[in-house]
């Protein structure tokens, strides 16, 4: 008798090929319908192709992390090569470090020739990265090396770096002159009561510059002179005014760094009004000495109307020698003054009815008196308020 179909007789034994038509038996023999085995067969098959992919994936990453680690050893040499080249700084950083040119600061100047005058028009723009670390009050003092007694001042700018002073002086130099003469501009740090500071200085000599037309640019400040040009001295004093009463009191307090040799040195208080003489005072006397201290007090009746119009001198004049002409040295206070004098004018205006005390050094007698001008004396009555 032969056997059924479905009966295990017809498997084929292990490892032999399988008989045709097994897979539809089987599929034949499940209890489940024909689209939920297909369902199954594409989830398995999905899983099986991801699980592929998934393993691939693995091995080329394993694969890769072995080059890269090779790679990350050769750029870490290369960047130590680089480091080795850049210990020597660029241009830029040069310019900012320590002892590069860019530590003084700049200055903005323009400069103009008038060839008919014969004079030269220095223009003070600004200044700019003075020095780091903190501000400070700077001014300008402007010079020409053919003119040792004539110079400007520009007004004291507080606490910045970078101070736009907006200020013109004119000095005259013959077209002969030009060549041989050096344009020196000085900026310092203002300080009341001691040493002002210096902060930077500009030498341009004038014969390496084309002055045919006007000329404005930056030019990098350098360090300071190693000594400063000899002086006169210096003299202290204050300054109050009540503008209520108008009265002006000048303090005579004391000089220092004054010629030695100067047998008894004093001090004269002149005031002026509309150019003419007007007023003045002196001081006692100290015989022997370059530091007199003179702690006296002047007093000078002056309306409120009037303070913008009277210039204030103070000269240092010494008894020893009567033929001498000049005096050892003047400073000149006013609205029409310029520098540490004029902001000294000025704080003492601002602050009414309180002493404003203030170091200044001697200016040469003759460029006081040019600024000055003169006129014959006149002899001046003022009404004045009551007190």
């Amino acid at each position: 008798m032969g056997h059924p179909p479905d009966s295990p007789s017809a498997l084929a034994p292990a490892g032999t090929t399988a008989i045709p038509g097994l897979i539809p038996d089987l599929i034949a023999g499940t209890p489940w319908p024909r689209w939920a085995l297909i369902a199954g067969a594409l989830a398995a098959g999905v899983l099986v192709v991801s699980c592929l992919l998934c393993a691939a994936c693995c091995c080329r990453r394993r694969h890769r992390k072995k080059p890269r680690d090779k790679e990350a050893v050769g750029l870490v040499s290369a960047r130590g090569t680089t480091t080795t080249h850049l210990v020597q700084p660029d241009v830029d950083s040069l310019e900012s470090s320590p002892g590069g040119a860019q530590q003084w600061g700049r200055l903005q100047l323009s400069l103009e020739y008038d060839f008919g005058s014969q004079e030269i028009r220095v223009g003070l723009r600004q200044a700019a990265d003075l020095r780091p670390g903190g501000t400070v009050d700077p001014y300008a003092r402007v010079s020409v090396s053919t003119q040792s007694g004539h110079r400007h001042e520009t007004k004291v700018h507080r606490g910045t770096l970078c101070p736009v002073f907006d200020e013109t002086c004119c000095f005259h130099i013959p077209q002969a002159e030009l060549p041989g003469t050096t344009l020196q501009v000085q900026l310092f740090n203002f300080k009341r009561f001691s040493g002002h500071e210096p902060l930077g200085e500009l030498r341009l000599p004038l014969g390496t510059v084309d002055l045919q037309h006007v000329l404005e640019h930056w030019y990098p400040l350098g360090p300071p002179a190693a000594t400063e040009p000899e002086q006169v001295g210096e003299l202290c004093f204050s300054l109050r005014y009540v503008p209520s009463s108008g009265r002006l009191t000048v303090v005579v307090l004391e000089a220092r760094g004054l010629r030695p040799g100067l047998a008894e040195p004093y001090v004269k208080v002149q005031l002026m009004l509309n150019q003419r003489k007007w007023k003045k005072r002196k001081t006692a006397t100290r015989k022997g000495t370059a530091a007199p201290y003179f702690n006296e007090a002047f007093t000078f009746l002056v309306p409120f109307s009037q303070v913008q119009n009277v210039d204030l001198v103070l000269a240092v004049w010494d008894r020893g020698l009567p033929l001498r002409a000049e005096p050892v040295g003047k400073v000149h206070l006013g609205a029409r003054a310029s520098g540490q004098p004029l902001q000294h004018w000025a704080d003492m205006l601002a602050h009414a009815r309180r002493p404003i005390a203030q170091w200044h050094p001697l200016q040469p007698a003759r460029e006081v008196d040019r600024v000055l001008a003169l006129q014959p004396r006149l002899r001046l009555h003022l009404p004045l308020p009551h007190s």
